[in-house]
């Protein structure tokens, strides 16, 4: 019936053949949406990308409204001006844009009902935020790639019996009517409750394939072992574990870990643990040169320091999942779609690592500091307390250290 095409936030977007059945599976039958006539829905997803199908059909298809945002790609000041204007029900917004106009435009939440969060990790600070000043909202966080049309699972977050935000990373939920997920492992095999695997999704929203791409096609979508002959299985490269309440916990992609110092890193892991920090409003990672970055927004006049985002990090993580670097921005940059930019944050260049300790006090710290900036290519000797790992140091540097 049409070509929906991925975001392209980890790399070149691919059109995906979709059906019919793939569309109306989605938005009818369904009870994780307030479908109807007296419904009113803000089209600000690129038409070209799949949530452009719950905005526009997901009104349509029922009685109800749909308003076109003009141009190709979500702004955060229309989104704001277009929602009370037209008294829009229904938002859907990237994890990114979301918090963003709970930052900067919380009354654009003051006429809608329903609002809905997904694309990236969901903010527990930025849900529990919305949530105190517009007790009225319902807030979903979905889950589901262009693959399968759209949202697969979906989980309604309750509202907060404390005023604190929760530190726990929110879950993705259950699947839709007609969809299906399984955690498998290496050889497709379902892992327990608790064990992470790769996340596989079947049923009414899988695509036919890619445009023009049949190796793709062929190994993306793959039999499924579980199911009635001639279905299949698609394989999103996302990990994901099942909770004992039954709730799906997203954990990150396959194909973005790294290894830093022999450790295999999840850069989700990291970015889902700053953004439980109450004073952290956004959170992304970068990695270049066996160090990572951490790129952050915080909330207004805080004092936070990245000593004091690092003392918290290391009451939640290992030591190797603790970055290098810790950069503030006024706002990060978002791509079209209304998802962080990694691209452009690659291009920043990491600043000094934070130590705070004291300056070299004798001839021999002076000799060891120059050494640790010349084998660790830092712009500066750190400080006489700093630590080589911590500034990127692993251990081929650590015997290059010693021969210098």
């Amino acid at each position: 019936a049409c070509v929906m095409f991925t975001s392209g936030s980890t790399g070149r977007p691919k059109g995906i053949l979709s059906s019919h059945r793939n569309l109306t599976s989605t938005v009818t039958g369904q009870t994780y949406c307030t479908f109807g006539p007296g419904e009113t829905f803000l089209q600000c997803s690129p038409v070209s990308w799949d949530a452009f199908s719950l905005e526009f059909w997901g009104a349509l298809l029922h009685g109800g409204t749909t308003v076109l945002q003009p141009g190709q790609r979500p702004e955060p000041a229309l989104i704001a001006h277009l929602t009370p204007h037209h008294h829009i029900t229904m938002l859907q917004l990237s994890s990114s844009l979301f918090n963003y106009l709970t930052d900067e435009h919380p009354t654009t939440f003051t006429t809608t009902h329903t609002v809905y969060t997904g694309g990236e990790p969901a903010s527990p600070t930025h849900i529990h935020t919305l949530q105190q000043h517009h007790p009225h909202l319902t807030i979903t966080n979905g889950y589901g790639p262009a693959e399968s049309l759209g949202f697969t699972t979906t989980h309604t977050i309750p509202q907060p019996t404390t005023n604190n935000p929760t530190t726990q990373p929110t879950p993705i939920g259950t699947p839709l009517t007609n969809k299906h997920a399984y955690i498998l492992d290496h050889h497709l095999q379902p892992v327990p409750p608790g064990t992470t695997g790769e996340l596989y999704l079947t049923g009414h929203g899988i695509a036919h394939g890619y445009l023009t791409q049949p190796t793709t096609t062929a190994t993306r979508f793959t039999p499924n072992p579980y199911g009635p002959p001639g279905t299949r299985l698609y394989r999103t490269g996302d990990q994901a574990h099942w909770d004992t309440h039954g709730n799906l916990h997203y954990t990150g992609r396959t194909d973005t870990q790294i290894k830093i110092r022999g450790f295999r890193i999840e850069p989700t892991e990291i970015e889902n643990t700053l953004t439980t920090h109450p004073h952290i409003t956004q959170a992304t990672t970068t990695h270049t040169n066996n160090q990572l970055t951490a790129h952050i927004t915080t909330t207004p006049n805080t004092t936070t320091t990245p000593h004091d985002i690092r003392t918290y990090l290391r009451q939640h993580l290992p030591d190797h999942l603790i970055p290098t670097h810790i950069t503030t921005h006024h706002q990060l940059p978002l791509t079209p779609n209304g998802k962080i930019d990694k691209r452009a944050l690659s291009r920043f260049a990491a600043p000094p690592a934070e130590e705070g300790g004291r300056t070299a006090g004798t001839p021999l710290e002076e000799i060891v500091c120059a050494l640790f900036a010349e084998v660790l290519d830092l712009a500066e000797p750190p400080s006489a307390e700093a630590d080589f790992f911590t500034l990127g140091g692993h251990s081929l540097l650590a015997a290059k250290l010693a021969n210098r």
